[in-house]
């Protein structure tokens, strides 16, 4: 796969701030994560690249985030189709130049065919039963392994959170993180959208020939949310814990999918929503 070299963007920003206690008021400056768009262009040999999505996101890892968002959207089945992945040489300013990134495939692109179904998530609407149907579709079965012990599930936020530098400075952001049985953490990816951290994720695994991942645990910092569970089915990870709450859907498709889902990881405690037969108990 064809490369272009990866510029520097900037992740942290510096804005002023007034910050009110006790009815004090107090100027400094704070850290804050940094916002963009990213635009996904593809396009087959011979053919001028299509626009298939624009994503707000945490600059960084931005091939990763593509190649994940391709694959887990079923626009790419595997690392060998791409050609190469760089950002575009636009007329624009160069600072637009780092927010769009055009994936050249070794086969033909169906733009029509292949465009992203925009199922209307949970966090804005409603989908349902089709929407899981097409994942069983799009993916594999998942692995019966691995077995994730109490012990180790109740200590993956604190790897997690010990890990997110970027958090640190700016508390903003959401993570991701691929565990090993044992709770040993892989990688870790952050970023504004919970669902990029996943892509980066699965992307970085992909673009390393690292898939299906049948033999680790995903870790995220926020909620499950159905898109999650899609995300992780088709990477082929089977299971999937949240330190938050898992959607109703989220439920419902690991449930058919065969993902072991847990929530509410903190404070020593955890809750299995699906599928306990991966989590040996007393």
């Amino acid at each position: 796969m064809a490369a272009t070299e990866r510029p520097v963007r900037r992740k942290v920003a510096r804005a002023p701030i007034t910050i009110v206690e006790q009815g004090r008021a107090t100027r400094r400056r704070d850290r804050l994560a940094t916002e963009e768009p990213l635009e996904i262009r593809v396009g087959g040999p011979g053919q001028e690249a299509s626009s298939v999505a624009v994503t707000m996101r945490t600059p960084g890892d931005d091939w990763e985030l593509t190649a994940g968002f391709l694959f887990t959207e079923g626009l790419l089945s595997s690392r060998d189709e791409i050609d190469a992945i760089r950002y575009c040489e636009l007329e624009e300013p160069a600072d637009q130049q780092y927010n769009v990134v055009t994936v050249s495939l070794r086969r033909p692109f169906d733009g029509e065919a292949l465009r992203r179904n925009f199922y209307v998530s949970s966090s804005c609407g409603v989908c349902g039963k089709a929407s899981i149907d097409q994942i069983e579709v799009r993916c594999a079965p998942l692995s019966p392994g691995p077995m994730l012990t109490p012990d180790v599930a109740v200590g993956l936020p604190d790897t997690l959170r010990g890990a997110q530098r970027i958090f640190d400075e700016t508390g903003g952001l959401h993570a991701a993180g691929l565990f090993d049985p044992d709770g040993g953490l892989v990688e870790l990816r952050e970023d504004v959208g919970r669902h990029n951290a996943m892509d980066k994720l699965i992307g970085h695994a992909l673009l390393e020939g690292r898939l299906p991942a049948a033999d680790r645990v995903v870790l995220v910092s926020g909620r499950a949310s159905f898109e999650l569970v899609q995300k992780a089915a088709i990477a082929g990870i089977p299971i999937l814990c949240a330190v938050s709450a898992p959607s109703t859907l989220a439920v419902s498709a690991a449930n058919r999918l065969g993902m072991t889902l847990i929530g509410f990881v903190r404070g020593g405690r955890f809750n299995i929503y699906t599928h306990p037969e991966r989590v040996p108990l007393p």
